[in-house]
């Protein structure tokens, strides 16, 4: 499926690193050897490709670009997610973007730039002007060895749904981040090897509040890096077992005197199994044990349980289930906390009414537990929609979300319900 296709269902997609399978052809017998890693015999409904529904794009030599543009027209009855005086209001979205793609044999290139930017009829303070740029890139060294890279540069402002951000800010926090990566896979016999190095870049801006007051930021300012190594082995065409490091670092730009220096260094270790069993069920389960060190004893170390699991079922050709679940250490922007322990539960189901009517639902529950502060948040989101492909050059969709949030402890944070209605049109080439 093209990055065309894909923006233009309804669900968002998610980006990751490449992970073509790779190895040293030694002679022609193992040249002919299956690729043990590929889970592929089911192919998921927002994935399944619809060509007489996909942009035809436009050729430039050796590459093809794909323009898009989204408008929607999103109404909100908790503008600020605030527990008391919610008030409503109308948001104009104006979402351009561009993906250009390699269509070489080997090796690939994938660049994109992106904006979203944001007018409401009755409240300004919520206008924003985010865009993002980037690219992807992957070298297939062998027929089974590939390096691949990627960077992104983006300008945004913080949801006020963000557990993290700043509830009193007259105007919604805006930051900076930046991102990049690099990785390499390689597959040798029954044994997959990777490895991954990542760095990411966050620079805050200073708020006000309602009074004028600076609400200070840089105390998010941060350089997160960290390097993951990987080992698969299958025990047969359908099942790999796996064992997985990843270590970290972060490290903050200041410090203050309610927010002492958060820095910190960690590390995850996971085992678990990678599988397809026939074409109904694929998936990958991952348990282990995460720890997160801060240099500053004002902070307690945290650490336990660990896993990121996501597991698909597919009852019928037409319908994807999709269940995830995640426990991780991140980083907070909450004064006096060093991070959190997130713990997040997912359900989604897509549904192939027509060939060009696709239904999709979707749960998610999340507790966030804070360190160094007393604060407990659960949140649990919902959302239903339906996308109605035209042709090829246009897609309407409407989407429903709500998302409500508890915060317990002394130092708890905002409480609030948000119900949203989105009204989308999509036009690509």
């Amino acid at each position: 499926m093209n990055a065309a296709k894909a923006c233009f269902i309804l669900a968002v997609a998610a980006s990751a690193c490449p992970t073509t399978s790779f190895g040293q052809a030694l002679d022609s017998a193992q040249a002919r050897t299956p690729d043990l890693f590929a889970r592929d015999r089911s192919v998921a409904v927002l994935d399944r490709p619809h060509p007489e529904y996909e942009a035809l794009g436009t050729s430039i030599g050796a590459f093809a670009v794909f323009p898009r543009l989204q408008l929607d027209n999103e109404n909100s009855d908790n503008v600020f997610a605030v527990e008391n005086g919610p008030v409503s209001d109308w948001a104009f979205h104006a979402r351009p973007s561009a993906t250009l793609n390699s269509n070489w044999s080997r090796h690939q290139l994938n660049a994109y730039v992106r904006g979203d930017f944001v007018r409401n009829e009755k409240y300004h303070t919520e206008n924003a002007n985010n865009w993002s740029i980037g690219g992807t890139g992957r070298i297939d060294v062998l027929r089974e060895f590939n390096i691949a890279a990627g960077a992104d540069y983006i300008k945004a402002i913080e949801p006020r749904t963000s557990s993290n951000t700043a509830v009193s800010a007259r105007e919604p926090i805006k930051y900076d981040q930046a991102q990049a990566y690099a990785a390499a896979t390689r597959i040798v016999g029954r044994t997959k090897l990777m490895t991954r190095a990542d760095i990411q870049s966050y620079d805050y801006k200073d708020g006000l509040d309602l009074n004028g007051v600076v609400i200070e930021q840089d105390v998010r300012d941060r350089v997160n890096t960290s390097l993951q190594g990987r080992v698969d082995y299958a025990v047969s065409p359908a099942t790999a077992v796996f064992v997985a490091a990843t270590g970290n670092k972060r490290n903050y730009d200041t410090s203050t005197v309610a927010t002492p220096s958060r820095d910190s260094k960690g590390y995850e270790l996971l085992t678990g199994v990678n599988f397809e069993l026939g074409a109904v069920v694929r998936g990958e389960v991952a348990v282990g044990y995460i720890s997160q060190s801060f240099d500053n004893a004002v902070y307690g170390d945290i650490h336990g349980f660990g896993s990121r699991t996501q597991v698909e079922w597919f009852p019928t050709e037409l319908t994807t289930v999709k269940a995830t679940a995640s426990r991780g250490i991140e980083d907070a922007g909450v004064a006096g906390a060093g991070g959190y322990l997130s713990t997040d539960f997912g359900l989604s189901v897509d549904h192939e009414l027509l060939r060009n009517v696709i239904l999709s639902a979707s749960v998610k529950h999340a507790n966030d537990d804070y360190n160094g502060i007393d604060r407990e948040d659960n949140r649990t989101e919902f959302g239903l929609g339906g996308n109605y492909l035209v042709n090829r050059n246009i897609g309407l969709a409407v989407r429903y979300y709500r998302t409500k949030q508890s915060s317990d402890g002394a130092a708890s944070g905002p409480s609030y319900t948000v119900n949203r209605v989105v009204l989308s049109l999509t036009t690509q080439l």
